[in-house]
């Protein structure tokens, strides 16, 4: 068989075909882009939560391409995904040991879950198929799938940060956990920094060794490498010219009556960095008051996991914060601060972002943050914005000359970042935002894909070899 055209199994949470067709968004369209070139699977959770204690497996096949999705019970959903998933790896892996719960039972949930799926999959495997397993969900899977005699081979891509071994090691299962991870071999982190911090707790934890782009520990070697995820810059930007697009951005502009909009788009979680954002706001509107009246702040914050007591803790501060904000400092004609708790479509906000001067990408920690990248996507080369981003987004590793870097726990600094974004001449926002373009749209999501794809093959070539 030609090496090239070997299946690609992609293994996830959520699987985005379904019986009507396939859900686009950015990521799902370079992931079926790569089964689409060799024919391939799609195996996960389907998203539904069944009274079946028992495994319901659907198959659905779109041209060369399959789909194989399974319902979670109802004490899966809460000991694997709410449990675990978002209230253990989650807010470990962004550095929030206040929030981090441990409970034994998840772990477990966390476990029979994973080797259900390995179970499901296994099956439908052939001799010759690549692996590629997806974030913090299924860390487990691949070491299962080693248990049941899988000799594919198998990569494992972290979308979200890599915590430092100091972080790391206040879970109680640290070590089972990096244990699981050298079950595949290759594994890809979105930054530099993420990879050393595996690399650090395999010799400082593990008891392994580092040789080159690799690591050794319980008797394994895997490949390490950093693949940093992006978008689709060239669709995204003609996103933010289509019909609908210009239709929110009008919407907004009348809204706005010629006031600079700042917007900020970021999915309802404690790591986004809100409330500080909030706090940096309402000290630039005391700190400059001649902005009052001038600038409109819009924060859309779609609610996530709303059944999880952190998360309604977050949405009650920054309900009371834009509250105190708008009280302090509205006039009948002037509203400072927009909040708002729903979906948008990827149009509607290419073109809100097309028309704002600043965007605020301010989160606490991020693997890499797209919205940042989005937003540079969108803009006008004639009178382009300015990105605010925080040092902590992946997005800002990567490389982001032309943004303004920032601190978001310095609401001072915040405030004063703004204040300069907003009154930084033409030229300047032309040359930074053509600095970050081209790095946008030379780091691509087809290239992440390509890479990580590529890897995969060479270690598979690599290990036929010994």
């Amino acid at each position: 068989m030609n090496d090239d055209r070997t299946r690609l199994v992609v293994v996830s949470n959520r699987v985005a075909a379904t019986e009507q067709g396939v859900r686009a968004g950015g990521l799902a369209v370079a992931l079926l882009d790569a089964l689409k070139e060799s024919g391939g699977l799609w195996f996960g959770w389907s998203g539904k939560v069944s009274g079946d204690t028992g495994i319901t497996t659907r198959h659905i096949e779109r041209g060369s391409i399959a789909a194989t999705t399974l319902d979670l019970s109802g004490e899966d959903y809460e000991e694997y995904y709410n449990g675990f998933a978002n209230r253990s790896l989650w807010p470990l892996f962004h550095y929030r040991i206040d929030l981090t719960r441990f409970d034994r039972d998840d772990y477990q949930g966390y476990i029979r879950v994973n080797q259900r799926f390995a179970h499901a999959l296994k099956p439908l495997l052939k001799a010759d198929d690549l692996l590629w397993v997806h974030d913090y969900h299924l860390i487990a899977f691949g070491e299962e799938l080693r248990r049941m005699g899988a000799r594919q081979t198998m990569g494992f891509f972290l979308h979200i940060p890599f915590p430092s071994p100091e972080v790391l090691v206040a879970l109680p299962v640290h070590d089972l956990l990096v244990r699981a991870l050298f079950a595949y071999d290759v594994l890809g982190f979105q930054t530099e920094a993420d990879r050393r911090c595996f690399l650090e707790y395999v010799t400082a934890e593990a008891g392994g060794s580092v040789d080159g782009g690799g690591a050794r520990a319980f008797g394994r070697r895997v490949d390490t490498a950093v693949f940093p995820i992006g978008i689709d810059a060239v669709e995204f930007a003609r996103s933010a010219t289509s019909n609908e697009a210009g239709t929110h951005a009008r919407r907004m502009a009348r809204v706005l009556r010629d006031r600079l909009l700042v917007i900020g788009v970021d999915r309802l979680d404690y790591t986004k960095g809100l409330p500080e954002r909030f706090r940096a706001f309402a000290r630039f509107l005391e700190t400059y008051p001649e902005n009052r009246g001038r600038v409109s702040f819009v924060q859309l914050a779609p609610p996530s996991r709303a059944d999880v007591p952190e998360y309604i803790d977050i949405r009650h501060e920054l309900e009371g914060l834009s509250g105190s904000i708008n009280a302090e400092y509205s006039e009948f004609d002037w509203t400072p601060l927009r909040y708002i708790n729903r979906n948008f479509s990827r149009r509607a906000l290419a073109g809100i972002f097309r028309i704002a001067r600043v965007g605020l990408v301010t989160p606490l920690r991020d693997g890499m943050n797209l919205v940042a990248k989005e937003y540079v996507a969108a803009q006008p080369a004639r009178d382009p914005g300015v990105l605010m981003l925080s040092r902590f987004a992946g997005a800002a590793r990567q490389g982001a000359e032309g943004a303004l870097i920032v601190n978001p726990y310095d609401v001072q600094g915040v405030a004063d970042a703004l204040h300069s974004a907003l009154g930084m001449p033409r030229a300047e926002r032309k040359e930074r935002w053509r600095t970050l373009v081209e790095g946008v749209r030379r780091n691509s999501v087809t290239l992440w894909r390509e890479s990580f794809v590529t890897h995969l093959r060479n270690a598979r070539r690599a290990e036929r070899r010994h």
